[in-house]
């Protein structure tokens, strides 16, 4: 099988819009968690979220492609830009056919849908975008990239809830490896901040209520978490093989050597009992890399901040690891 490399990566996030600002704000331990200022919250019983500001879609593409763009795709397009900027390939040396364009989003444009039933509502059919469909489209933030960059190969979305976008690298990696593409461009893309999200999360109970502390809201593994805190943003890697990186006499960032998944098949928000499903996607991912699991240095976790899913992923976790458990770092940067 063929060696997978990261060769280039961008985000737009609560924290930076560009990932050099991004890591120096998670190092110096800031939150990109605040009040709510895109609608009026008053009716909420969550009145937080991790927003992205100054965003001008503007700054990484031309206006009229954006106005055509829902939020969620217009920051899949500028992180991807950023991506193939770091990496300093030149995708006109390549074949189009053999880049592919995999870009995972779970709700896609419910932000575009959620405002264009206002206007259906307010002001009748006839006002109601030409671009809504596309506009709403999980695929866009692929689609879009796709065409930005003229990548011609698979060209695709998937939707897997919050593992869209490690699905969509682990999806790349394997088709790199399998030899059918050269060159994947992967990641995911979300802008879910919209009234009908909130209220939907709030009347599940998932959301954190925590609305005195936004910034220490969203608290993994503590005893005190009372859910999750909704954010909008992208993150999007260009893998390669070792053939595209030659070209051009390119460094690799890092390998990529493994990827798992699995299905609990048990409830459609609680995870399966005993984690024993995630334990067996850990452990399918450690076959897929070929090492043991005292190799394992850090666990970057799923890490909701919900009762269930932290209590259920640290038995997954100890599962794996047993005794190394104890002594291995997890922690959950989103």
């Amino acid at each position: 099988m063929k060696k997978v490399f990261i060769s280039g990566f961008g985000t737009i996030n609560p924290l930076g819009l560009n990932s050099k600002t991004t890591w120096e704000n998670i190092c110096n331990g800031k939150s990109g968690i605040d009040f709510i200022e895109s609608f009026e919250t008053k009716e909420f019983v969550t009145k937080i979220a991790g927003e992205v500001k100054n965003f001008n879609p503007a700054d990484h593409m031309d206006k009229k492609s954006a106005q055509r763009m829902d939020r969620f795709a217009q920051f899949g397009a500028a992180a991807a830009l950023q991506a193939l900027k770091q990496s300093k390939i030149d995708l006109k040396q390549f074949d189009p056919y053999r880049i592919a364009t995999i870009v995972g989003s779970g709700i896609g444009g419910l932000s575009t849908l959620s405002q264009q039933y206002e206007i259906l509502r307010e002001k009748g059919p006839s006002r109601v975008t030409p671009f809504l469909i596309p506009m709403m489209l999980s695929d866009m933030a692929s689609a879009q990239i796709s065409m930005l960059t003229k990548a011609m190969g698979q060209n695709f979305c998937p939707v897997s809830s919050c593992s869209s976008g490690a699905d969509a690298i682990g999806i790349g990696m394997k088709m790199i490896r399998n030899n059918e593409i050269d060159i994947a461009i992967v990641g995911g893309a979300e802008a879910p901040i919209c009234p009908i999200t909130v209220a939907g999360f709030n009347s599940a109970r998932a959301l954190s209520k925590n609305n005195d502390n936004p910034k220490k809201a969203s608290k993994p593994f503590h005893i005190n978490r009372d859910g999750f805190v909704i954010s909008e943003g992208a993150a999007i890697l260009i893998l390669e093989n070792e053939l595209s990186l030659s070209k051009g006499n390119r460094s690799p960032i890092v390998e990529l050597i493994g990827y798992g998944t699995t299905s609990d098949a048990y409830h459609i928000t609680e995870p399966g009992p005993e984690g024993i499903s995630a334990a067996k996607a850990m452990k399918n991912a450690l076959l897929s890399s070929e090492i043991s699991a005292n190799e394992i240095d850090y666990i970057n976790a799923h890490g909701t901040s919900t009762p269930m899913n932290d209590k259920l992923e640290t038995k997954a976790i100890q599962n794996i690891l047993g005794k190394l458990s104890e002594k291995t770092p997890v922690s959950s940067t989103k």
